[in-house]
C-alpha cells in the first residue's frame, strides 16, 4: 500500500470507531444533550482532527499536515456560521428538544454523503477543466464581499426557503412531530412530518454552505484526502457544536466579516496563484494561508465578544 491509501485506510477505521463511539454510544437515541457533554463531544472531535492532523504530518509531511489544519479551521469557522440557521429551522418548527438530537444526527449523515458527492465532482471537474479554479476563485471574491456586507442570518427565512416550497408542493406534508416518525397516516394515508421536513432542510442547507467552502478548500489544497478529510471532520463536530453554540451563537456578530475576509483571500490567492507561485514558494504560502485563516477567525470572534452590535437578536435558550 502507498502512503495515500494508508492514509484513506487510517481515516475510514478512525471515522467508523468515531461515529460508533461519539453518534453511538455516546448519544442515545432521544436522549436530550446538555452544555457539559456537548463540550466534552465537541472537545473530542476537535482533538481527534487535530490528532488526524499530526498522523498526516508523520505520513506525508510538514506541508500536507499544514494544508489539512487551515483546511479543517476553515470548515470549521464555517460550521460556526451555519449554527444560526440551523437554530432558525428548529425554532420555526418547534421541533421538541428531545428530537433535536437524532434529527441534527441523522440531517448531518445525509450531509456527509452529499459533501462527497460534490468533492468527487468538484474535484473530477478540475481536474479536467483547470480554468474552473479561476471561476471558484472569482465566486470567493463575489461571495465574500457579499458576506461582508450582508447579514445572512436576518435573509434566511424558513418559510420562504425553496425547499420547504418544493416538499410542500410535490409531498403530503403535516406540521405533526409524529412523537419522532418520519411519516405516519392521516386519515388512512402517509404524509411525511415535520421532523422529515428539517432533516432534509438541514442536509439542503449544508449543501448551500458547501458551495462556499468546499472552493474554499480548494484554494487551500488540491489534495483529495485533505479536502475530503477536512470536511467530513468538520461536519461531524457540527451536532455537538451546534448544542454548546446555540445559546451563544449570536455573540459571535462580526465572525461573518472575519470568514469573509478570508474567502476573498483565497478567491484572490487562487486567481494569482501563478503569479504569486514565481514569488512564494508553496510551503510558505501555506503558513501565510494558515496564518491568515487564524487571525481573521479569531479576531472576529474576540471582536464580537468585546463588541455586540446593536439590535442583534438575543441569545437563544438552552
Amino acid at each position: 500500500m502507498n502512503p495515500t491509501q494508508i492514509t484513506y485506510l487510517v481515516f475510514g477505521i478512525v471515522l467508523l470507531l468515531a461515529i460508533i463511539f461519539d453518534l453511538g454510544l455516546l448519544s442515545k437515541k432521544s436522549a436530550q444533550l446538555t452544555t457539559k457533554q456537548a463540550l466534552n463531544q465537541t472537545i473530542f472531535w476537535v482533538i481527534l482532527a487535530l490528532a488526524f492532523g499530526v498522523f498526516v504530518f508523520f505520513q506525508d509531511g510538514k506541508q500536507s499536515a499544514i494544508e489539512y489544519i487551515s483546511a479543517y479551521l476553515m470548515e470549521w469557522s464555517l460550521s460556526i456560521d451555519n449554527i444560526f440557521v440551523f437554530v432558525l429551522i428548529f425554532s420555526f418548527f418547534k421541533v421538541k428538544e428531545r428530537f433535536i438530537p437524532r434529527v441534527l444526527l441523522v440531517g448531518i449523515l445525509m450531509a456527509i454523503v452529499f459533501r462527497v458527492i460534490f468533492i468527487t465532482v468538484g474535484v473530477g471537474l478540475v481536474n479536467r477543466f483547470h480554468w474552473l479554479l479561476y471561476f471558484f476563485g472569482a465566486f470567493l471574491i463575489y461571495t465574500g464581499f457579499k458576506m461582508f456586507t450582508s447579514n445572512q442570518e436576518e435573509e434566511f427565512d424558513p418559510k420562504e426557503s425553496a425547499v420547504f416550497k418544493f416538499l410542500k408542493k410535490f409531498l403530503p406534508i403535516t406540521m405533526d412531530d409524529g412523537d419522532g416518525k418520519y411519516r405516519i397516516k392521516q386519515y388512512g394515508k402517509p404524509v411525511y412530518t415535520v421532523l422529515f421536513v428539517v432533516i432534509v432542510m438541514l442536509a439542503t442547507t449544508d449543501i448551500v454552505f458547501a458551495l462556499d467552502s468546499i472552493p474554499a478548500v480548494m484554494g487551500i489544497s488540491r489534495n483529495v484526502m485533505i479536502i475530503y478529510t477536512s470536511n467530513i471532520f468538520a461536519v461531524l463536530g457540527l451536532r455537538s457544536l451546534f448544542f454548546l453554540l446555540r445559546g451563544a451563537v449570536s455573540k459571535f456578530d462580526f465572525l461573518q466579516q472575519g470568514i469573509a475576509i478570508v474567502l476573498v483571500f483565497i478567491g484572490l490567492k487562487m486567481l494569482g496563484e501563478e503569479l504569486i507561485s514565481t514569488v512564494v514558494d508553496k510551503p510558505t504560502q501555506v503558513i501565510i494561508s494558515l496564518g491568515v485563516i487564524v487571525v481573521c477567525i479569531g479576531g472576529s470572534m474576540l471582536y464580537s465578544v468585546y463588541n455586540k452590535k446593536k439590535g442583534t437578536p438575543p441569545d437563544m435558550p438552552k
